[in-house]
């Protein structure tokens, strides 16, 4: 019982971490290494949208918290070498299962936006829900840094 616990115990503490490891990536919201840096501004407007699913992450640490968790449930399960299985079994289980919750909880819901920029070009940018709500026809700003990633945001 105390085993079983401890184990939930830290499965809970690890969906904290893991929701608390999601970036949010729409418009609006700036991440430490894109704040306070230069970005290109083209203006357009908006000939698509598309709702879409942005995959979750995928580290190491979600494995390995369900890992550990499913060892230690498996270990209190019977004696001996069914105990020693149970506990490999649990293992492997746990980490399979602690993978997809992580993937489950950093996902996030997303849009493509298709948009043709004043200079005739169209492209197509991927970002996560916000607050911001883009219509067909609309005004836009596409923001876009030096390292690559670009954002929509309302003209």
């Amino acid at each position: 019982m105390g085993l079983r616990i401890i184990a939930l115990g830290v499965l809970g503490g690890l969906s904290v971490i893991l929701s608390g490891c999601v970036t949010p990536m729409t418009g609006d919201v700036y991440n430490q290494n894109t704040a306070m840096q230069m970005q290109t501004v083209q203006y357009g407007t908006i000939e698509g949208l598309r709702g879409v699913q942005i995959a979750g992450t995928q580290s190491p640490v979600g494995m390995i918290g369900g890992a550990v968790v499913g060892g230690l449930l498996g270990s209190g399960v019977g004696g001996g070498l069914g105990r020693d299985l149970a506990t490999v079994g649990g293992a492997i289980a746990g980490g399979v299962a602690g993978s997809a919750i992580e993937n489950n909880v950093t996902q996030q819901n997303g849009v493509e936006i298709v948009v043709r920029l004043d200079n005739g070009r169209t492209v197509s940018i991927v970002q996560a829900v916000g607050a911001q709500m883009f219509s067909l026809g609309q005004r836009v700003q596409v923001l876009s840094a030096p390292n690559g990633t670009s954002r929509v945001t309302a003209g």
